[in-house]
């Protein structure tokens, strides 16, 4: 049995999808955001930094939402979350998952928390500059997945295409959505057709894409 500390609609909701789709046992403890409950002592003792996903593993609090994707394709490779270790596939889907983490995540919190830039608001050359950033993103992903796809890895679904969809979903009040790359499009409508699709939506409230 799995607990996941999720709130709705935050990076927990990737790491939520993958149990679905894997159809192992878990639990849900919401973390209200709003109560600022991840500020409570006891949760800051499963997570110091008070933020979400946690998820408890053999008893121990694990987090960082690619981390525990990759975590959870390992434990359960009958689901194909990941490609077969040592294969191409495999390295490919690795590639991606630390670009996505690393380079979209990053940008993303500068861009939803300008306090980090040192400002409450950003200037219009930082808010420029970031989106820019995003839509080269946007840009590297649509060739790839034009060329190679519909899913990251090809054929197959796997959690690099759950993870890009969370993100793509945040865009969606941007100036520009990741959406209008039609690539990017296609994956998402692949992945929100999916019954975990439905069921994160229901269990976690979520009326907009």
């Amino acid at each position: 049995m799995y607990t996941l500390y999720y709130s709705p609609g935050t990076a927990s909701m990737v790491v939520h999808q993958a149990l679905l789709e894997i159809g192992a046992p878990y639990q849900l403890v919401d973390i209200d955001f709003d109560a600022g409950a991840q500020r409570n002592p006891d949760y800051l003792k499963l997570n110091p930094q008070g933020k979400v996903p946690t998820l408890i593993l053999d008893g121990q609090p694990r987090s960082e939402s690619t981390a525990l994707l990759m975590m959870l394709a390992e434990r359960h490779p009958e689901a194909g979350l990941a490609p077969l270790p040592g294969s191409p596939e495999r390295d490919v889907w690795l590639q991606w998952m630390v670009y996505l983490s690393n380079t979209l995540a990053s940008a993303y919190r500068l861009w939803f928390y300008p306090k980090d830039l040192g400002a409450p608001e950003h200037s219009p050359a930082q808010r420029e500059a970031l989106q820019q950033k995003i839509h080269a993103v946007w840009d590297n992903l649509q060739a790839h997945l034009a060329a190679h796809g519909p899913y990251v890895v090809g054929k197959n679904l796997s959690a690099a295409d759950l993870l890009l969809t969370m993100y793509m979903r945040w865009s969606r009040n941007m100036p520009r959505p990741a959406t209008e790359w039609p690539a990017l499009k296609h994956l998402a409508d692949l992945v929100r057709a999916r019954p975990s699709w439905s069921k994160l939506c229901e269990l976690e409230d979520l009326s907009a894409w």
